[in-house]
């Protein structure tokens, strides 16, 4: 009787036993069909903080200005290939009015502080204008006394267009630009390299305007090696080119020179 009560309890035990894994196993399944996969919510997690990153992105450069170009119009620059003529100090030119003839000015004279007197009209500063402006401002300043003047500008002195050679050539100085000149034509012009001349590192100074000189190096020798001169430049009015010393003669002052046929004795 003992046995058989015993086994009674054993089978009892595992009837709960199994109501309770059935009873675990559905609400496992419960909770699985419910909830989402990890690996699905990160990667959205992941796609939604990288839209928002994007966004904050886009926020910031459209709020960002722009930066400002690296050309910009203060930076030094090389000046047109032709240059206006500019009118300076001590300049003159003939003033002719055809259907006023009473108007007529001959070598009208650039005063040192850039104006000009002007014959029934008084002063007009023309200091730095082109012959078109200098034009355009007379006929303005006539239109006082005149109906629609009509002038006529001639130059009669002005500064010549010039360029100027320094450093290791010849004969360094201020030459007249009477032609296209290129720069080693000016170099031949100006006497062409000294022995101590640096050809490779010659440097071509121009102005490009009031406040900034452009400068660039030119490896001359080179080009001369190669008989290429594509990259021989032209030269502007008031262009100033420099030839520097090579290094050995910069120290070959501090050799000592022996003479011909001198011994040097060793210890």
């Amino acid at each position: 009787m003992l046995r058989v009560k015993v086994m009674k309890n054993n089978c009892m035990l595992c009837t709960y036993a199994a109501l309770i894994l059935t009873a675990g196993a559905s609400i496992s399944a419960a909770q699985v069909g419910t909830a989402k996969p990890a690996a699905l919510t990160d990667t959205k997690s992941i796609a939604a903080d990288s839209s928002a990153a994007a966004n904050l992105n886009a926020v910031s450069a459209a709020s960002t200005p722009a930066p400002a170009s690296t050309t910009s119009s203060n930076a030094p620059q090389f000046g047109t290939r032709d240059p206006r003529y500019r009118l300076a100090p001590s300049d003159s030119f003939d003033l002719t009015f055809p259907l006023s003839p009473e108007y007529n000015q001959l070598a009208v004279t650039v005063q040192p502080d850039g104006f000009v007197a002007l014959y029934g009209v008084g002063e007009a500063k023309v200091q730095g204008q082109t012959v078109p402006e200098l034009t355009e401002t007379i006929r303005t300043a006539y239109g006082k006394v005149l109906h629609d003047p009509i002038i006529s500008v001639t130059l009669k002195d002005f500064n010549k267009p010039y360029f100027i050679a320094n450093g290791k050539v010849g004969h360094p100085g201020k030459y007249d630009l009477r032609a296209d000149t290129t720069l080693t034509e000016a170099i031949a012009i100006a006497g062409g390299f000294t022995d101590d001349a640096k050809h490779s590192q010659v440097v071509l100074y121009r102005r490009s305007g009031d406040q900034w000189v452009a400068s660039q190096v030119f490896n001359v020798k080179d080009m001369q090696n190669r008989k290429n001169l594509r990259e021989d430049p032209t030269l502007h009015p008031g262009d100033m080119l420099f030839v520097p010393q090579n290094r050995i003669s910069k120290v070959k002052g501090f050799f000592p020179n022996y003479g011909v046929g001198g011994v040097v004795p060793i210890n």
